[in-house]
């Protein structure tokens, strides 16, 4: 499943001015829910719950907020890169500053692995992070993000 199956041009965020992890869970919670006709309040439920199983900050800037929705029909993603760094009490330690928020249907079983697995190996991937912190508008970022890399092939 490519990318562009589970974000849309208009699901990147280019500078999402935020303060802390829980203003930037909140925020893209928020855009989630006009994007996928979803309930805000049911996004950031689950969200949090899910970060306090465990930080989705994964390390090198990157952080993988993730969870499943009962109403959700298919496989929704959104980008947001922050424009300044916030921490996210990631593995490694380092602030974040790329957010890629990944919501699967009940449903979803290995389909949500899957693609947790394809966006992860995206975001790590040292030529796909620079090109995205160095990308300022939402049509660049979403070419970066969309375009397989031989990494994440």
């Amino acid at each position: 499943m490519p990318l562009t199956d589970i974000v849309a041009p208009q699901a990147i965020i280019p500078a999402l001015k935020i303060n802390s992890k829980k203003q930037a869970l909140a925020e893209i919670a928020a855009r989630a829910a006009v994007l996928s006709g979803q309930n805000e309040r049911t996004i950031l439920d689950i969200l949090v719950q899910r970060e306090k199983l465990g930080s989705t900050g994964v390390g090198q800037g990157v952080a993988i907020p993730h969870g499943k929705l009962p109403k959700l029909e298919r496989l929704f993603g959104l980008f947001a890169r922050l424009e300044r760094p916030v921490d996210f009490e990631s593995l490694d330690g380092q602030p974040v500053d790329l957010i890629f928020l990944l919501l699967a249907p009940e449903g979803a079983g290995a389909d949500h692995l899957k693609a947790l697995a394809k966006v992860a190996r995206a975001l790590r991937d040292p030529e796909i992070a620079r090109k995205l912190r160095q990308s300022r508008d939402a049509d660049a970022l979403y070419v970066v993000i969309t375009t397989p890399s031989s990494a994440a092939a």
